[in-house]
C-alpha cells in the first residue's frame, strides 16, 4: 500500500521531457521517484536503475538523453523507454523500471502508488 502524494499543483507547468522528483512511501518504505512528461502524457517511476539499484539521475532531475527519446541512467548508460520503463539498451536490457500510478485531479498531478502492471521482480535490481 502506498500513500498518495501530490506531485504538482499545476501539471501544465511541467514542460515536454521535463521531470519532477518526489518521494513516495510504498509498503512502509520511502522511495525516491520521478515523473516526466513525454509526448504529452505523464509517466512516473521509482528512481532506481535496474542494473545496480542506483538512482538514474545525480539528484538533479535530468533523466532524458540529448535526443529526448530515452530515460538514461547516469552511472552505466542504461536506456529506458519513457512510456513503458523497459530497458532498451545497456547492462539490464529487457528489465523494467518500477512504474507508479498517476492521477490527474483538476490541474493537480498525484502519485497514488505502484502501478498494477508492475511485476514482482521489478522491486530488485537486475544483473
Amino acid at each position: 500500500m502506498a500513500s498518495a502524494v501530490r506531485i504538482l499543483a499545476d501539471s501544465r507547468r511541467l514542460s515536454e521531457t521535463a521531470a519532477v522528483r518526489f518521494v513516495i512511501e510504498i509498503d512502509g518504505v520511502s522511495r525516491d521517484a520521478f515523473a516526466v512528461r513525454y509526448r504529452g502524457q505523464f509517466f512516473a517511476y521509482v528512481n532506481t536503475c535496474r542494473h545496480e539499484g542506483r538512482m538514474l539521475d545525480f539528484g538533479d532531475g535530468h533523466f532524458f538523453d540529448e535526443a529526448c527519446d530515452a530515460l538514461v541512467c547516469v552511472h552505466h548508460g542504461a536506456r529506458y523507454q519513457p512510456s513503458t520503463g523497459i530497458c532498451v539498451e545497456g547492462p539490464c536490457l529487457g528489465a523494467r523500471l518500477t512504474a507508479l500510478k498517476l492521477e490527474q485531479r483538476g490541474q493537480e498531478l498525484w502519485c497514488v502508488g505502484a502501478s498494477r502492471e508492475a511485476a514482482p521482480e521489478d522491486a530488485a535490481p537486475a544483473g
